[in-house]
């Protein structure tokens, strides 16, 4: 049986690649605001969009049922760093808007902010995957996964086209080709 938690883990594997591309941007010296943009909307549209729903709307309040409390503990560090994660985002909006007004400071502000974004989240998607998501599997019952597996479904299926699970990861795997990521 496919579980809730293994579905995460799968969005896992193309948000980390989007991470990848990220650091590549940035250690190249990317200038290509058309590829900042679209890197920003995946994160807003797939991993903090679709991705995080499926974590704060329903992983997170059915580990709550198990005394996990999104107040303090794992739940509570995870859905800080998704905080942490939307405002390096805001600094990448930030730095965009900057450069296309002629400063060129607003480069090294959109580099920090995919940088520090892709490290968040890199730490981020192993503590989930290797500390919190083996919480939920011990403490969740079959019954339990297949109601959140149902949900997730529903929110995947309801899910803007242009940034649904699909196009995302056809998007991830356009920019990783573009940038040479394997």
């Amino acid at each position: 049986m496919t579980t809730a938690t293994q579905n995460l883990i799968e969005d896992h594997v193309h948000i980390l690649r989007l991470t990848d591309i990220m650091v590549t941007m940035a250690e190249e010296q990317s200038k290509e605001i058309a590829h900042f943009e679209l890197v920003i909307d995946l994160i807003r549209n797939f991993a903090d969009g679709l991705h995080h729903a499926k974590e704060e709307d329903l992983l997170f309040p059915r580990m709550g049922e198990y005394g996990y409390s999104p107040e303090q503990g794992p739940v509570a560090v995870m859905l800080g760093e998704h905080v942490q994660g939307r405002n390096h985002v805001a600094g990448m909006v930030t730095g965009i808007e900057k450069y296309r007004e002629g400063n060129k400071d607003g480069l090294f502000e959109i580099y920090e902010h995919l940088m520090g974004y892709a490290f968040l989240l890199q730490s981020h998607i192993s503590k989930e995957n290797n500390v919190l998501f083996k919480m939920a599997d011990q403490s969740f019952s079959n019954e339990d996964q297949e109601e959140l597996l149902a949900e997730f479904e529903k929110i995947e299926a309801n899910y803007d086209k242009a940034f649904n699970r699909e196009s995302a990861i056809f998007k991830i795997n356009q920019l990783a080709e573009m940038y040479l990521i394997e």
